[in-house]
């Protein structure tokens, strides 16, 4: 009985099996299909553009290789001169850097001359004082003050603007020819930032011209050596109307060192703002892992900023990337909150396909129970043709052969299992053949018995 009993739930599970299966294999398909097209999962490596060795953006940019080593993905550290390189970089296909550190106001369009894919922004970042250091030495022996006020000052000195393809270099020409200065008034000299803070300190030069975060170790250096100063830029609202990029800053008196009083009095400056760019075709999920970095990098308190001033939407002078956007107009998804980044991003980006793969295969699913309805009664209804043959021979074959015939019938029918819910139909499949032994055995009997004896009138 065990057997038996074991042997029709096999039957069963086979035909439930040989039902659903074609159903659940063509939703496999369709999802494996779906997870090839939308590529949930970011690669394991991405390239990101800084600049230069010793400046900020490096600086940032092992903070973010910190940041996004703990979720399995390996970010490479791609050394430049800055904001110039970094575009073309960015738009140069065959160059492989994905993101890249830019400054405000250096890149006008969204898309490359020769229509190579288009940029997006994640957000500002920080803002990159315009800081321009000077020798009191210098000021004093070209100038006949110990203190330098104004760009147009700059007449008869060495500035360095930094090396060409860097921020400042574009940036600083723009702000000499808004104040009427270019050689060979005043001798400009482009060299890579740690050579030129080398040269000011060195007396190589007499001005220095960066854009830099404060956390920068050529700024805080450049803060506290004595015989250098800052720049104050009293015009500072006025170039950033003439600017649209820039923004207007104040350097507090006491911020750089309380107990030295550096500076000694508030410093005015002006600064483009910092931004991370990427490709269009960048993942995803590789955007809103950086998005989420820099809120942790960037969102605390600093020199120019409150807290949460920063990463922000605005002034980005390019469209937001739409993970970043989704980032700031509800913050991390709710599933990154309580589960791994992994699963959260497979179930984040693969939820609506699903939903719309399970609304498209629904009316199938009314197919299948009448499928497997018929699947088992089918074991049963494909014996009544030999009982009917049976039946139909009887009055033309021997009646004993056909008794044979039948036995074997029920032989195999005593074999045939079904689920509990079908045991009416299998009875009575039984039944039936016993209806038709009845018959042929009373025809036989019938053909045996002698007609009964007729006398004569």
């Amino acid at each position: 009985m065990r057997s038996m009993a074991s042997f029709a739930r096999g039957s069963s599970w086979r035909d439930l099996l040989l039902t659903v299966g074609p159903f659940v294999l063509l939703a496999g398909v369709l999802l494996f299909t779906a997870y090839r097209v939308l590529d949930p999962t970011p690669p394991k490596k991405v390239v990101l553009a800084t600049g230069v060795a010793q400046g900020a953006y490096a600086a940032f940019g092992k903070r973010y290789a910190e940041l996004l080593k703990g979720y399995g993905i390996d970010v490479e550290l791609r050394t430049t001169q800055g904001t110039a390189e970094n575009l073309a970089l960015l738009h140069d296909p065959e160059s492989g850097v994905d993101l890249a550190f830019v400054q405000g106001g250096l890149d006008e369009t969204p898309v490359a001359a020769d229509g190579n894919e288009a940029l997006v922004s994640l957000g500002s970042l920080f803002y990159e004082p315009v800081w321009v250091f000077y020798r009191e030495e210098s000021a004093r022996r070209l100038l006949k003050s110990d203190t330098l006020s104004a760009l147009t000052q700059l007449s008869g000195w060495k500035l360095n603007i930094g090396a060409p393809g860097s921020g400042i270099n574009n940036l600083m020409s723009h702000m000499l020819d808004a104040n009427h200065l270019a050689a060979p008034a005043v001798t400009l000299l482009e060299q890579p930032a740690a050579v030129a803070v080398a040269a000011l300190l060195a007396g190589e030069s007499d001005a220095l011209a960066l854009t830099s975060a404060p956390e920068s170790a050529a700024v805080q250096t450049l803060l506290r050596t004595p015989g250098i100063r800052l720049l104050d830029f009293a015009q500072s609202e006025a170039y950033s109307r003439r600017f649209a990029f820039m923004r207007p800053l104040v350097l507090p008196r006491g911020l750089v060192d309380l107990g030295a009083d550096l500076p000694a009095q508030d410093i005015h400056l002006v600064a483009p703002l910092a931004t991370l760019v990427a490709r269009e075709s960048t993942h995803p999920a590789l955007i809103q892992l950086f998005v989420q970095s820099a809120q942790k990098i960037h969102g605390g308190a600093g020199w120019f900023q409150r807290k949460g001033d920063f990463p922000s939407p605005l002034n980005t002078e390019r469209p937001l990337a739409k993970e970043a956007q989704r980032f700031y107009q509800n913050g991390i998804p709710v599933l990154q909150r309580h589960l791994p980044f992994g699963v959260a991003n497979l179930i984040d980006r693969m939820w609506p396909v699903v939903v719309s793969i399970l609304a498209m295969l629904l009316p199938f699913t009314r197919v299948l129970p009448p499928v497997y309805q018929l699947r088992i009664r089918r074991r049963v209804f494909r014996w009544y043709e030999q009982l009917r043959e049976i039946e139909a021979r009887s009055s033309t074959e021997p009646r004993q052969a056909l008794l044979d015939q039948l036995d074997e019938l029920e032989s195999r029918v005593s074999r045939v299992s079904v689920p509990l819910s079908y045991t009416d139909e299998l009875y009575a499949l039984r039944s039936h053949i016993a209806l038709v032994r009845t018959r042929l055995g009373d025809a036989a009997g019938a053909a045996l018995t002698p007609p009964p004896a007729r006398f004569p009138a």
